[in-house]
């Protein structure tokens, strides 16, 4: 049997009979999205062609979110608080759809979907089906900044989204399953970081309906102790509203809001006065309403409503089984539709009165880009080295780049973050650190360094919070930096998946505008982790990014200091893109002036004049290299075969943007094949790359004289030792570069086995060396490029 809803209200106090109706209205809409194709206002008999072939959706969910969102409504209206709405249980997108709907927001988004009965129908086919919309709250969707397919970065992103937006407070309403995830369990500490008065203020709404797909949720098995004891621990303080009672849950929703917004207004009010504990427990909210409330009780005899049955299609066989469409005619007639929309699919009056117009939370400015401003950034020049010749000076790049960093935070003191987990000092960036702290609102004691309840620098040791502050602060049209070692940013592979998906997506909709791109600076990498062992080595990030879509993507290896300053000058100045940066940290050689750099960074890629020898006839073998520690060891290849061999024309290629090596059909920055033959010219390449050699291979399979390029990369043999025997395990350093150079020429047969023989000899002795005395020996750390 289907549960009767009253109509007009019944047993509600006067304030809320109309937002019953609306939430009745919503519940209606998702149910239409998720069976009906046509027919949408009942007018007749429903009938087995009116429903959808395939049925997909999830409306276990649906009731307490389209609850939420009329509260919210209704609290929006008293108090004029702007607010934004970040929904975790992204399956619920059929709740939002059917709220942006009501509220006329859809429609202007989305003109082909009008707010009347042909909208009220294409909004229902177009849910989940082919050429339609997906079953979560993506790009499409007015308001949303998150689109939760993959569970457990809500908080996270609400509560960046928070920061440095006084005005605004972000609801956030966590699913009892996505609780469960590893993200959001560390999410609650967000707390802990904003600041009272210069951060917007976070309201979790925990939804405890007691089951995820097919099992019982946690949290929803704790008792009021247990549950009220975590979140007491993480700085909440949870209000309760439960129940399953209609009117007794409207009544108690609307009172714990309108307690929950006091207490909020209180807090920002104390701290203003400077008055108030410096962390007070911020309030939240639990609900605790039954899993699929208001639909199908019983199908077939078995327990659906307030079960793991309602999760997705309560009455799966409707279109054959006519018990089944009598029951989902009875469930939509159930609330009173007719008491909701008039003949024509408008929102009655006393629904559409309901929405705060302008304060509407699908129509917020900040969830779609309105408000973003450009960085006011330093020029990249004035913190450029000067040296006198290629290959001879040592300096430390990411030292270089925190001095940008540094100018770049004073000039946008509100609008650019940091974010690292416990390795911004370790990653050489603590220029920053002269003009900021590090965010610490929680006890100080004595020793504590540079901690500030409003610092700009966000160090937790949780890449998953690091990530997910920072797409919460970039999806609502501010600037950040993300820098962590190499090895652990694939923590995070999944939710830079999902943030990459969102900015293809969001790109297809003029009315959302290009967000801050998401910068990486991918540092303490795989060459030079001589204590911490092959636990730290592993540079696939780069092919992980890269795999995603071209539009979005992009991979930097600058080779020095001054390349760096360009590339992630441009990085911060760039939209709707995903920037990974790989810059070493420890002394590294330097090659390019300001100008050089300059333009070698524009180019992305190109021949390098002063380290070639093929100006007088064409190169007999090309070395390339993309990365700092390969482009040090090809350079010193290429000195010992000039050593060796004196007359050998050799070309030396940098590769700071590694899509320029796609062909232009597959991605935006490839180059023509006449452009990359003029680089990479006939001849065999070896090249030296950063991270693993099938990477290059996949790049530039395509391309002319892929059949001579042979890449020397990392080939997963690592472990504690020192830069050069690292190099040496995995086959890119300067003796076997060189070897695999001359194998290349036919004009060196006769040659090549003493020269073969004397470099390995070379390399041998260096390993051996580094195995006796703990280092390198002075031959490779003393290299300079000759003069």
């Amino acid at each position: 049997m289907t549960m009767t809803m009253p109509g007009s209200g019944t047993g509600l106090r006067d304030d809320l009979v109309d937002l019953d109706a609306w939430w009745r209205a919503a519940n209606y809409l998702a149910v239409g999205q998720i069976y009906l194709m046509d027919n949408p206002l009942l007018t007749e008999k429903l009938r087995p062609e009116h429903i959808k072939q395939r049925l997909i959706g999830h409306w276990g969910t649906v009731p307490g979110v389209t609850l939420t969102y009329a509260h919210l409504n209704r609290v929006i209206m008293r108090t004029r608080q702007e607010m934004l709405f970040v929904l975790g249980p992204g399956h619920g997108a059929a709740a939002l759809t059917a709220a942006t709907w009501l509220e006329g927001t859809y429609s202007l988004r989305h003109p082909e979907v009008g707010q009347n009965l042909a909208g009220m129908r294409e909004l229902f086919r177009q849910f989940s089906f082919p050429g339609g919309v997906p079953s979560h709250a993506s790009p499409h969707l007015p308001g949303s900044i998150h689109e939760g397919g993959e569970l457990g970065y809500s908080l996270a992103h609400a509560t960046g989204a928070a920061l440095d937006n006084p005005n605004l407070v972000v609801a956030c309403m966590i699913g009892d399953g996505e609780a469960e995830t590893g993200a959001l369990a560390t999410s609650w500490h967000g707390s802990l970081f904003l600041d009272r008065v210069t951060d917007g203020t976070v309201l979790p709404i925990l939804h405890l309906n007691g089951y995820k797909i097919a099992n019982p949720t946690l949290l929803a098995r704790m008792s009021r102790a247990e549950l009220d004891a975590m979140l007491t621990a993480q700085g909440w303080e949870p209000m309760y509203v439960e129940g399953s009672d209609r009117a007794e849950v409207h009544e108690r929703y609307a009172n714990v809001l309108d307690e929950a917004m006091e207490r909020i207004r209180e807090i920002r009010d104390d701290a203003e006065r400077g008055l108030g504990p410096r962390d007070p427990c911020r309030p939240m909210i639990v609900l605790s309403t039954p899993k699929g409330w208001t639909g199908p009780m019983m199908v077939d005899g078995v327990r659906v409503e307030g079960t793991f049955r309602s999760h997705q299609v309560p009455l799966p066989n409707v279109r054959e089984n006519p018990e089944h469409l009598a029951q989902l005619e009875d469930w939509l007639r159930s609330y009173h539709p007719e008491e909701l929309f008039d003949d024509e699919g408008r929102p009655m009056d006393r629904i559409a009165r309901l929405h705060p117009q302008h304060l509407r939370m699908s129509a917020n400015r900040a969830a779609h880009g309105h408000d973003s401003a450009d960085l006011q950034l330093p020029c990249p020049t004035d913190y450029t080295l000067g040296f006198a010749t290629p290959g001879t000076d040592l300096a430390e790049a990411t030292r270089v780049l925190g001095e940008y960093l540094r100018d770049a935070l004073t000039g946008n003191p509100r609008n650019l973050l940091f974010f690292s987990p416990d390795e911004l000092t370790s990653n050489r960036l603590d220029a920053v650190l002269e003009v900021t702290g590090r965010r610490w609102r929680s006890r100080r004691i004595a020793g504590d360094d540079r901690l500030s309840p409003d610092g700009r620098v966000f160090e937790v040791l949780s890449e998953h919070l690091c990530q997910g502050w920072l797409e919460g602060y970039l999806l609502t049209g501010r600037h950040g930096v993300f820098s962590t070692y190499e090895a652990f940013a694939h923590i995070i592979d999944s939710m830079v998946v999902q943030h990459a998906k969102w900015l293809h997506m969001a790109a297809e909709f003029p009315w959302r505008e290009p967000i801050p791109s998401l910068n990486y600076l991918i540092t303490s990498h795989v060459w030079r982790q001589d204590h911490n062992g092959a636990s730290h080595q592993d540079p696939g990030f780069i092919d992980h990014v890269l795999s995603k879509r071209p539009e979005v993507s992009r991979v930097y290896l600058p080779p020095d200091a001054n390349c760096l300053l360009h590339v992630f000058d441009h990085c911060l100045r760039s939209r709707g893109r995903v920037n990974v940066v790989v810059a070493g940290k420890q002394p590294a050689l330097q090659y390019l002036g300001d100008d050089a750099a300059r333009l070698h960074c524009e180019r992305g890629l190109d021949v390098w004049p002063w380290a070639s020898s093929d100006s007088e006839r064409p190169a007999e073998v090309v070395l390339a290299c993309a990365g700092d520690v390969p482009t040090q060891e090809t350079l010193a290849a290429a000195a010992l075969l000039r050593e060796l061999v004196p007359d050998l024309a050799i070309r030396v290629v940098n590769v700071v943007d590694l899509a320029r090596l796609f062909p232009p059909d597959r991605h935006p920055h490839g180059i023509s094949d006449e452009e990359y033959r003029s680089v990479f010219t006939d001849a065999p390449v070896i090249f030296a790359f950063h991270g693993y050699p099938w990477l290059i291979h996949r790049i530039a399979y395509r391309r002319p004289g892929h059949d001579v390029m042979h890449v020397h990369g990392f080939t997963d043999n690592g472990t504690t030792t020192t830069p050069f025997s690292m190099c040496a395990m995995n086959g890119i350093d300067r003796f076997t570069l060189a070897s695999a150079a001359l194998a290349e020429v036919p004009r060196l047969c006769e040659q090549l086995a003493p020269l073969t023989e004397q470099l390995t000899a070379r390399r041998e002795a260096a390993d051996a060396y580094a195995r006796r005395y703990g280092v390198d020996p002075p031959e490779i750390t003393d290299w300079r490029w000759p003069v």
